[in-house]
């Protein structure tokens, strides 16, 4: 079966359970690894072995796919972190186009795990903590479920989740907006930036907003983080400044549920530009410019 059909969805009556299941296994295995072009890989290399296995004595499709998908992400992650030490400037999780997908962000959990600034807080944890975190907060597996699922006792699922909590709950308040506080703070920031208002730009920003460009080496971009309000207000002021009028062309789409900025260099994705912040600051702004990780909004 070509790569293409099972990427799609499009699998004949004997992958029918597979079909049924990818939307949610892709969703898993996107959280796991902050990237979609690894979730692919994934999910072809869980259909290789689901096709493989003898499943006459498989109770739960779902069950048995996600622990496929489960281990195969957690084994992943270890050459994963690897890659983005390497990586040629700061690094950014693969944002992903979510309009119409209610999969993604049909609950206020799934909403919060799927933004970008979560994505890449879960970069600080392990790969085993990683995986605990999104199976539970993301899914709502219990413990137990974990467990059976990762291949580790209980009791380990509960420390994983324990120090993963303690890593991440100082900062995790900077991305909890509601849908409606975010997509006012966003269309704040966008009116100060095209105004060139650098005064309300800078109280927008929170006192530890940092900026982040992810080209990956392949266009030009900062290579390190902008961070301050002064700072990140007078890099984006004078972007937009340096920018040939006309060449840019810019649409707000949904990325990882929330509105984020596409643009356009004379008709070529150029870049998305997106926020994390609290409701009524910004404490965090992704710019992904890399090509490879905006092919999904070509």
């Amino acid at each position: 079966m070509s790569r293409q059909r099972v990427l799609d969805g499009t699998v004949d009556d004997s992958g029918h359970e597979f079909a049924a299941e990818r939307d949610r296994l892709f969703a898993i295995a996107y959280r796991m690894l902050g990237s979609a072009a690894d979730a692919d890989d994934v999910l072809q290399e869980a259909w290789l072995r689901w096709s493989a296995s003898p499943r006459d004595d498989v109770a739960s499709p779902r069950a048995f796919l996600t622990t496929i998908v489960s281990r195969l992400c957690l084994d992943a992650l270890g050459s994963a972190r690897r890659r983005h030490e390497e990586y040629v400037g700061p690094w950014l999780p693969e944002p992903l186009p979510t309009a119409g997908q209610p999969i993604f962000v049909d609950t206020v959990a799934a909403r919060e795990t799927l933004s970008l600034g979560f994505l890449h807080l879960l970069e600080r944890l392990s790969p085993a903590e990683r995986a605990v975190i999104v199976l539970h907060e993301a899914f709502d597996y219990a413990h137990a479920e974990i467990g059976e699922l990762l291949g580790i006792p209980e009791a380990t699922v509960r420390q994983h989740l324990y120090r993963a909590h303690a890593r991440l709950n100082v900062e995790r308040v900077r991305f909890r907006a509601t849908p409606e506080q975010h997509t006012r703070l966003f269309g704040a920031f966008l009116d100060a930036i095209g105004n060139g208002d650098l005064d309300e730009l800078r109280r927008l920003l929170a006192a530890d907003v940092v900026a982040a460009s992810d080209s990956g080496g392949k266009v030009r971009a900062a290579r390190n983080p902008v961070r301050g309000p002064d700072q990140v207000a007078r890099f984006f002021i004078g972007l937009t400044k340096k920018a040939a009028p006309g060449a840019f062309t810019y649409e707000v789409v949904e990325a990882n549920g929330a509105p984020a900025l596409l643009m356009r260099h004379l008709g070529q994705l150029f870049g998305l530009l997106s926020i994390d912040g609290d409701g009524q600051r910004i404490h965090a702004v992704h710019f992904v410019v890399n090509p490879d990780k905006l092919a999904r909004f070509a």
